[in-house]
């Protein structure tokens, strides 16, 4: 579907009785086919969620690097009528650079709440330029959900604020685990889709 940014894509897993959609793009440098995002896209529809899996302009278009926080905004307002049009609430969400998008468009585009994944606090090395402001300006209830080896911010390091957190033990920024963890991969990943689930149903 066409926006200010390009052409963006949307793919659908549907519910069969749906009372939310959550729609989440990827993050700077990957796709949809994010491990974390494909776990949600499976688990969700099976508890009366929705999920979009959203890929922005740049993506669509073969480039191999994100555009600046305003087209990626641009983008997102583009497609947010197309992910509305079921005339459920809808959950706006992202990895990484898009959990950055969600949390800064969610109060104008009357998003029912925000799901940040691997929200990027600041980059890696960097604590000093923290993007926090951006997480706590959400306006609406907000999820995060961080590794607990993440270099763009460990789950300690987060401010005080109005948001949920749910930490994935070994977790680094794409929730990958090393071997000598104390969970596996996949119980990383049933980590991410339990705190997703719970936290959904209880939205108002």
């Amino acid at each position: 579907m066409g926006t200010e940014a390009g052409d963006a894509r949307v793919t659908w897993h549907k519910a069969k009785k749906a009372r939310l959609v959550l729609a989440v793009s990827h993050g700077a440098g990957g796709g949809i086919e994010a491990r974390d995002l494909q776990a949600l896209a499976q688990v969700l529809p099976g508890h009366g969620v929705t999920v979009a899996l959203v890929e922005q302009p740049w993506r669509v278009a073969g480039k191999k690097v994100a555009p600046a926080p305003k087209t990626l905004d641009a983008g997102w307002r583009g497609i947010w009528p197309t992910l509305a049009e079921e005339g459920l609430p809808v959950i706006s969400g992202g990895r990484s650079a898009g959990a950055r998008v969600a949390c800064r468009t969610a109060t104008e585009l009357g998003a029912h709440a925000v799901l940040a994944l691997s929200f990027p606090l600041h980059p890696p090395g960097k604590p000093e330029k923290s993007r926090a402001d951006e997480l706590l300006g959400a306006g609406v209830p907000t999820l995060v959900v961080q590794g607990g080896n993440d270099p763009f911010g460990k789950p300690d390091e987060f401010p005080d604020g109005d948001f949920q957190l749910v930490e994935v033990e070994y977790g680094d920024h794409g929730f990958a685990v090393p071997k000598r963890a104390e969970i596996t991969q996949e119980r990383a990943l049933e980590i991410i889709t339990a705190g997703v689930v719970e936290w959904a149903t209880s939205l108002g």
